[in-house]
């Protein structure tokens, strides 16, 4: 095992919305391909994975602003704005990278008491808009790129434990977000003057519930690092107690994959967050009167030394 020497500084970072794209219903006949999905674009990635999904003579259907016309008893007009759903025949997309906003014109081929059948109109999709896309046939590509959007774990190469006695959180992290998969809350009752049998066994049920996780939720296959943080030494401890468990109940998953892991101390403690290239985002937790988790203080930066 591995252990990194790290340095804390406290830095103001945007708080930023990490999310993923959400799958609202989806119903796709696994016969002939023929249904449709519902969707709701969480972030500007997402709209890439939507530009590739929606294909000339798909149908989309979602909220639009249309311009009316009405034309009163004595012979005069008015125009209005009005907000309707349509369904559209799509037969072009364009996609706008610097607003992430896709442009999808077709006809209607839907009754609208506002827009007649087979009329031109074109859709404006960005964040935070639900829609609902139509295909005669789901085929292997599209329906990849679509797990791809809604499963950012599959492109989590980097797995993290934060831990402390009595509380792990179980991470998956992305380049764009972090996925809290698990979270190991135990109570550890104190050591006692002549009496620790009660602190050991719970810790070392509690370390057996974080090593279950840790072989449920992180896919060796896929992730290619796993971070280890805690103040002192629980991770050494932790990890002592989880490769004797391994080499005991011959759990090769976590022997043939022991050099991914890597122990980082870290003084407070902290929940991991984020990621960029050469640093960690940690943040320390703050609990309500009630033992809920309420808020957070700001983030604090862990930076890589040299020597990792």
């Amino acid at each position: 095992l591995r252990t990194c020497s790290i340095e804390v500084n406290t830095t103001s970072l945007e708080n930023d919305d990490l999310r993923r794209m959400k799958l609202v219903h989806k119903d796709i006949n696994g016969k002939n391909g023929l249904g449709s999905v519902t969707l709701i674009a969480e972030e500007a990635e997402d709209m890439w994975h939507v530009y590739n999904l929606i294909a000339v003579n798909d149908s989309l259907r979602s909220t639009t602003i249309r311009k009316v016309q009405t034309e009163s008893a004595t012979g005069s007009t008015a125009s209005s704005r009005i907000r309707t759903t349509l369904t559209l025949a799509v037969e072009n997309i364009e996609f706008d990278t610097a607003a992430s906003t896709l442009r999808v014109k077709g006809r209607n081929i839907q009754e609208n008491p506002h827009v007649k059948m087979g009329a031109y109109h074109t859709i404006d999709l960005d964040v935070n808009k639900k829609f609902t896309l139509t295909k005669g046939c789901w085929d292997v590509v599209a329906l990849d790129r679509l797990d791809m959007a809604c499963d950012a774990a599959r492109s989590a190469d980097v797995a993290a434990v934060t831990m402390h006695e009595g509380l792990a959180h179980i991470c998956l992290l992305t380049p764009s977000m972090t996925i809290v998969r698990m979270r190991v809350e135990m109570n550890i009752p104190r050591k006692r003057k002549g009496s620790c049998s009660q602190h050991d066994k719970m810790l070392l049920k509690f370390y057996d519930s974080v090593m279950q996780g840790i072989l449920r939720h992180i896919s060796f296959d896929v992730v290619k690092c796993v971070l280890v943080a805690s103040p002192g030494f629980v991770k050494d401890q932790f990890c002592e107690y989880m490769f004797a468990q391994a080499v005991r109940t011959d759990v090769k998953v976590l022997l043939e994959n022991k050099p991914k892991f890597l122990l980082v101390c870290v003084y407070k403690k902290f929940i991991f967050l984020f990621r960029f290239p050469g640093s960690l985002i940690f943040r320390p937790q703050t609990r309500s009167k009630r033992g809920v988790e309420r808020s957070f203080r700001p983030r604090q930066t862990v930076r890589y030394k040299s020597n990792c």
